[in-house]
């Protein structure tokens, strides 16, 4: 079935039509900095189309004007993606939100903290489902639950095995394991986490948290927390990592980054700590136009697509079975937005 990329301003007749039929209705809040905000678009746009079976899917853009971004994106914005102050009056069945990179010690003092946190309220109140991807649900259960991320010693950054620890809706015919990216500098601590009633997925086998769900009873929400990325391409980590090995040649950070984990075959490893020897006493940004990305790159790949596929196709199904509830007999929700998710009659 298709997915329906619904960027006209004043809405589409498609997206008209699905909110009377079985079709499922969804936004994309994409925090994305410049230089990956137009793949991150692309990634969840490919990944939700791959996942959509059974369901006519449409999908609406949003942008936090907040969010510091070049000119270039920014007129992109204005021609493609609606500000975030029109999700309030949009019925959505499903919301994603990104992460972005943070640039302050605290998001609190991030400048769009204020927005992202009218975002979690809005969602809890709005959707059958939303999911909340890395720096995005840090920010969601510290202004829920007050819960800190903490930093790690090392950036966690790679592909890593992940061991599924619970039953639900989410981990169906996941397996037992799954490979999921990471790429981060914060971690939640788990027991802050299963304190205040999450319910921990997946971890990796380092143990580290990666999905993980809270349910609003009040709401009939669920959020969905993805501290990894399953929505990544081949090549994503491989871009990253150039654009840390920039940052060291320019000298905008002291060491030279670690080469993502689980990621390169033997052959691209080696070559990748060759680039690094040659450059490392002599750092200069000159010296960037010498990495070798295509060669690392033809080298590459996804070994983990099944499993976000598998991810996304649970998600859009929970909010298929969760759409065909709204003909059960609701109250009215206390909420004046017309947005609002209707509350299930009490048994």
């Amino acid at each position: 079935m298709p997915l329906l990329l619904d960027i006209a301003r004043s809405g589409s007749a498609a997206a008209v039509e699905l909110h009377s039929t079985a079709g499922i209705n969804i936004g994309l809040v994409n925090n994305m900095p410049a230089a990956a905000f137009a793949a991150t678009e692309r990634q969840f746009v490919e990944l939700l189309h791959t996942a959509t079976k059974n369901a006519v899917v449409c999908l609406k853009l949003f942008s936090i004007a907040d969010v510091p971004r070049a000119d270039p994106v920014c007129r992109d914005l204005a021609g493609r993606y609606r500000d975030l102050s029109e999700l309030w009056d949009t019925r959505l069945d499903g919301l994603i939100v990104t992460g972005t990179e943070p640039r302050a010690a605290s998001l609190k003092n991030e400048p769009y903290w204020a927005k992202l946190t009218e975002l979690v309220d809005w969602g809890r109140e709005n959707t059958a489902s939303t999911i909340w991807s890395c720096l995005a649900a840090h920010a969601a259960v510290l202004h829920a639950d007050g819960i800190e991320r903490r930093v790690l010693a090392d950036k966690q950054f790679g592909v890593f095995d992940c061991d599924v620890v619970a039953p639900h809706a989410m981990t169906r015919s996941l397996g037992p394991r799954l490979r999921v990216p990471h790429s981060r500098c914060n971690d939640l601590p788990a027991p802050a986490l299963a304190a205040c009633g999450y319910r921990l997925l997946t971890r990796t086998d380092a143990a580290a948290v990666d999905m993980f769900i809270k349910a609003q009873p009040r709401f009939l929400s669920l959020f969905v927390f993805l501290q990894g990325h399953p929505e990544y391409q081949a090549g994503t980590l491989l871009r990253e990592y150039r654009r840390d090995v920039a940052r060291f040649l320019s000298g905008e950070r002291e060491h030279y980054p670690a080469a993502p984990q689980r990621y390169f075959n033997d052959a691209a490893a080696a070559l990748a700590a060759a680039f690094r020897a040659r450059v490392i006493g002599d750092r200069r940004g000159g010296r960037l136009a010498d990495f070798p990305m295509g060669v690392l790159e033809a080298g590459l790949e996804c070994t983990w697509r099944r499993s976000a596929i598998a991810i996304y196709e649970n998600w859009l199904d929970y909010l298929k079975e969760r759409k065909a509830e709204q003909r059960l007999p609701t109250i009215p929700s206390q909420r004046t937005r017309r947005g609002a998710w209707p509350r299930r009659m009490p048994a």
